[in-house]
C-alpha cells in the first residue's frame, strides 16, 4: 500500500486540492505490485520453503511464486526475521506442478569459506523482468554495515550487478552453491 502526499500534479502544481480534494492533507493510498527472488532451501513432506528478505514479502496482502518454469502458486509468509532481513515463505506441494518440482532445486555452500577474488553469479529477478544473472567478484569479507536503524550485520561484498527485484535471490560460488542471499 503506497501514500502519495497530493491528489494528482495538475492540482498540486496549481496549488489547490492537496489531500483529496477536500481539503485533507492525507493524500490518497493506491495498492502497488513489488517483486523479488527467493531461494528454495528445503522440501518437507506438505510444503516447499523459499527463504527470501523480509523487505520483500514484508506488508504484503498475498503473495505469487514463479519458478523459471513459468509456474506460478500463491504462497504465504512461514516467519520473519526483521533485524537480519529474512523471510521464509511456504508454498503447498500439492499446489505445485510434478513437472515443476522436478526443476528446482539449490544446493547450499559455505560463506566462510568464501575468499575474496572469488568469481560469483548473483541470479534473480532483476526490475520485475524475470530471470536474470550477473557476475563479479567477492570483493570483501566480513564487511561491517550500519542500517538505519542501528542493526549491524557482517556481509560479503560484491561487484556483481545487483538491480531492484533481485532481492532474496541467490549469490553462487563457481560449484553452483549458494553463499549468499
Amino acid at each position: 500500500l503506497v501514500q502519495s502526499n497530493y491528489y494528482d500534479n495538475f492540482s498540486y502544481f496549481y496549488g489547490y486540492g492537496f489531500g483529496n480534494n477536500d481539503g485533507n492533507n492525507n493524500g490518497q493510498s493506491y495498492e502497488e505490485q513489488s517483486a523479488g527472488s527467493g531461494i528454495i532451501v528445503e522440501q518437507t513432506d506438505t510444503e516447499l520453503l523459499v527463504v527470501t528478505n523480509n523487505h520483500v514479502v514484508e506488508g504484503a496482502d498475498s503473495l505469487s511464486i514463479q519458478f523459471v518454469d513459468g509456474e506460478s502458486v500463491e504462497g504465504s509468509v512461514k516467519g520473519t526475521d526483521t533485524k537480519a532481513d529474512v523471510a521464509v515463505v511456504a508454498i503447498k506441494l500439492s499446489d505445485i506442478k510434478e513437472s515443476t518440482l522436478k526443476t528446482i532445486k539449490a544446493t547450499l555452500g559455505n560463506s566462510d569459506e568464501v575468499t575474496v577474488g572469488e568469481g560469483v553469479i548473483a541470479i534473480g529477478n532483476a526490475l520485475g523482468y524475470g530471470q536474470s544473472v550477473t557476475s563479479g567478484i567477492i570483493s570483501a569479507k566480513d564487511r561491517e554495515v550500519t542500517f538505519d536503524n542501528n542493526n549491524t550485520m557482517k556481509l560479503l561484498q560484491t561487484d556483481a550487478a545487483i538491480n531492484g527485484g533481485n532481492s532474496g535471490g541467490a549469490l553462487i560460488n563457481a560449484k553452483g552453491e549458494v553463499i549468499g542471499i
